[in-house]
């Protein structure tokens, strides 16, 4: 993939989550810890994903929200998207597990894209769950797409990863 130009969208949630078998408060959220990471090895362009309705303070009433999105196949709106998408043919996607999968402002964001021709390597957090079903997904709302194997990596150990980061990314550019 020399001479590409790469983007980081990543959704991350920060202030109360589950990590390590508790509710901690997250002045960054774990996803954007990592995403920081792949930007400081890859030199590429960053994007976060956000949604117009915020999600809970309290970790209970997100996970409330975010199953009740999941159970209506919701798609969040975005508080705004990626200018010149087109530029972009490798997209580093980052997000949570939540309930075996990506949160649905993730796929509002690939529902709003045109990925033909574009490789997605997905990575993930999450508590336990490692990538879920969100490969899957990610292959069915970009069936044009090419999608690289995603790494997962727990939420609690995101500052000692740095390693398993850089043999992920040799391995898959």
């Amino acid at each position: 993939m020399a001479n590409s130009k790469s983007l980081i969208a990543y959704f991350s949630r920060k202030g109360k989550n589950y990590v390590g078998g508790g509710i901690v408060n997250l002045p960054i959220g774990n996803t954007e810890i990592i995403a920081n990471k792949i930007k400081e090895l890859t030199r590429s362009d960053i994007f976060q994903i956000k949604t117009v309705k915020s999600y809970p303070k309290d970790y209970t009433e997100t996970t409330d929200v975010a199953r009740e999105e999941q159970r209506r196949n919701a798609r969040p709106e975005l508080t705004d998207g990626v200018d010149e998408m087109d530029s972009y043919d490798v997209i580093y996607l980052g997000y949570p597990n939540w309930y075996g999968t990506m949160p649905m402002a993730v796929f509002t964001f690939l529902g709003s894209n045109d990925f033909s021709g574009k490789t997605i390597i997905p990575y993930c957090t999450h508590e336990g769950s490692g990538m879920g079903s969100s490969e899957r997904d990610i292959k069915k709302l970009c069936p044009t797409a090419r999608l690289l194997p995603g790494l997962a990596i727990r939420g609690g150990s995101v500052n000692t990863v740095d390693k398993d980061i850089a043999n992920w990314l040799r391995s898959v550019t």
